[in-house]
């Protein structure tokens, strides 16, 4: 019989084009249905947890499937993993009931962002962080962080526009530890390149460009401006989906 499957995966998303299948384009989920093709010679299509952008690395991507498979869960887990490359890994496989979907179940989503404020950035670190050797007021970026936690028209900090563009974040915090300063965000669901425009504005507020005080404003605002520029994909990171 079809069981429905749920899978955790891990991966460095530099030389892809995102998560979502894409024509002619290098994907994970491309990845991972072809390794899925060829256990049925067919195609099992595989539903993420969310479309991570171009460049955008996970360390707890969840998607979901449909399958009939001759395999055991322990043998499919390494069978997925002998088919996949080397920079996408399935860290979990689970059997779960049939009305679960790896995007409509969940409840909410935690990204992190890291940014390496040095003169330097290591070679182990480029691809995974932005690096800015500037000066930047950590102080007030904290301050600002703090303000995106609400639920509310995130218009002003995507670049789509969706009927619906009401999230509720629910934590929004500045980390800074030697040189590296990190973001962690968590909602109940994010627009698209949403994580990347408000870590641009909080880099912004850094430089001294924007105030936190005028945070409120961009919200009211609900169109993009020059305060909310997009921060690189390669500093973002996928780190859990919860249910």
């Amino acid at each position: 019989m079809k069981q429905n499957y749920q899978v955790v995966l891990s991966y460095d998303g530099t030389d892809y084009h995102g998560w979502q299948l894409q024509p002619r384009r290098k994907t994970v989920q491309g990845a991972l249905e072809d390794a899925l093709f060829r256990f049925r010679s067919r195609r099992i299509p595989v539903q993420g947890a969310g479309r991570t952008d171009a460049g955008v690395h996970a360390l707890g991507q969840a998607a979901s499937f449909q399958a009939e498979l001759d395999l055991d869960d322990a043998e499919l887990l390494q069978a997925l993993n002998g088919q996949l490359p080397d920079d996408i890994r399935v860290l979990s496989l689970d059997r779960v009931p049939d009305a679960f979907h790896a995007r409509k179940s969940a409840r909410s989503k935690v990204y992190r962002y890291r940014i390496v404020n040095a003169r330097l950035i290591s070679p182990f670190d480029v691809r995974y962080a932005l690096h800015w050797p500037g000066p930047l007021d950590v102080g007030k970026m904290e301050a600002a962080a703090g303000l995106f936690v609400r639920e509310a028209d995130f218009t002003s900090f995507s670049s789509n526009r969706l009927r619906h563009p009401v999230r509720r974040v629910t934590h929004s915090e500045i980390r800074a530890s030697g040189s590296e300063i990190t973001y962690t965000v968590e909602a109940n669901g994010f627009l698209q390149y949403m994580v990347r425009t408000m870590v641009g504005t909080l880099l912004e507020v850094g430089k001294g460009r924007v105030d936190p005080g005028s945070i409120e404003g961009l919200f009211e605002h609900r169109a993009r401006t020059r305060a909310t520029p997009t921060a690189p994909a390669k500093g973002l990171c996928l780190i859990r989906v919860d249910y």
